[in-house]
């Protein structure tokens, strides 16, 4: 498929449909006879998603596979982020799919394998490679096959497991993956010295420590505030230590590091709401350490519940948005005015609120709607 899908013509013709409703494409019959209609629009979607997710792709002989492979596949900057991670000689992706991982991880390793039972994706990620001149040992065999016969020590072990099952339903439970994560975990532990896991941003983090050994980091990485992966690393090194990351990529924000284990004797202060009003990034909310930023920087808590925090003086440095705000009451609400709304830990969503107080949405404006100790309040931004 590889070979026709690069002629000139062909592409000339992708590159030239773009924009064009790719419905209707499919119900024209192809002006070439090597290649169907079908197989155009599949790499015309790829480009679409290349544009925005790995755009070092948008190169004149790049092919790209079908939309699932597409879907699961690491962002570029995901993926540049944890090559900064990431070092030694043997490196080796158990479960390459279309390889943006590998081929970003692997950049600090001189001995590269990729391992991938789909033939056909292997073959696209293996021509990909050659044209951007990217060296690496290309194996074609179900994960399980690979470490029944191996005989070889790595480095570091990436995998990005599969997370649909037989009817393409998606699933999180790590026993639940393709591979089978609890089962081939102490056998990638005894070929390398690091194993690393990218799982969905969904995943329970004390699900995950309770059911997988020898984790001593785990990494939670949004992209603009949308939670993308969650990364685990495993080693044989012994440790009582497990530390969390929190990355908003992106973002002006620095790295939330602390120790699994904080969070349970950490104490937060209550207090109504100050000057300042702040607002955990989402990589926070999905670490759940509510109590630790209270403590770290210095902010009170409006409720338990609300994950809301505020000041008097302005706190930089803080991993999430922070707003200058006044207590109003909804009276002075006007219907059509404009604000962007926040509902924390209220009983109703942004969309009834808006309908309910007639409001418009967007502008620089906000209005928050939450609780703290003393009950229900609004907040305006000043």
């Amino acid at each position: 498929m590889g070979n026709k899908l690069i002629n000139k013509d062909i592409q000339d013709y992708i590159n030239a449909n773009l924009n064009t409703d790719l419905h209707t494409l499919l119900l024209k019959k192809s002006p070439f006879q090597e290649v169907s209609m079908h197989e155009i629009v599949q790499q015309i979607k790829g480009k679409q998603v290349a544009e925005r997710k790995f755009p070092f792709l948008l190169k004149e002989g790049i092919i790209f596979p079908p939309q699932l492979n597409l879907e699961q596949a690491s962002s570029e900057k995901t993926a540049l982020y944890k090559s900064g991670i990431l070092k030694g000689n043997k490196f080796i992706d158990l479960t390459s799919g279309f390889g943006i991982d590998a081929y970003y991880l692997s950049q600090n390793f001189s001995d590269i394998t990729l391992v991938e039972q789909n033939t056909e994706l292997l073959e696209i990620v293996e021509h990909n490679w050659n044209t951007l001149e990217r060296q690496a040992r290309f194996i074609n065999k179900k994960l399980e096959d690979f470490l029944d016969q191996n005989q070889e020590y790595f480095d570091v072990i990436y995998l990005d497991p599969a997370r649909r099952d037989e009817h393409k339903n998606k699933v999180f439970l790590l026993e639940d993956l393709s591979p089978d994560i609890l089962e081939i975990q102490e056998k990638l532990r005894s070929i390398s010295k690091q194993v690393v896991i990218k799982l969905s941003p969904l995943i329970d983090l004390k699900y995950l420590i309770s059911v997988l050994s020898g984790i001593v980091r785990i990494d939670i990485i949004a992209l603009k505030n949308d939670v993308k992966e969650v990364v685990v690393f495993l080693s044989n090194e012994n440790t009582d230590k497990i530390m969390c990351n929190c990355i908003n990529l992106d973002s002006s924000e620095s790295v939330f590091s602390f120790t699994l284990g904080e969070e349970e004797t950490a104490l937060a202060e209550y207090s109504e709401p100050e000057k300042y009003i702040y607002i955990p990034n989402n990589t926070i909310l999905k670490a759940g350490t509510f109590n630790l930023i209270s403590q770290k920087f210095g902010l009170k808590k409006l409720h338990p519940n609300s994950h809301i925090y505020t000041s008097d003086e302005r706190i930089g440095n803080f991993p999430g948005r922070i707003f200058e705000m006044e207590i109003i009451d909804s009276k002075a609400i006007k219907k059509k005015d404009q604000f962007n709304i926040i509902s924390k830990n209220y009983p109703l969503k942004p969309e009834e609120i808006k309908k309910k107080y007639g409001l418009k949405d967007g502008g620089d404006r906000y209005l928050i709607f939450t609780q703290s100790k003393k009950g229900k309040i609004i907040l305006k931004s000043v």
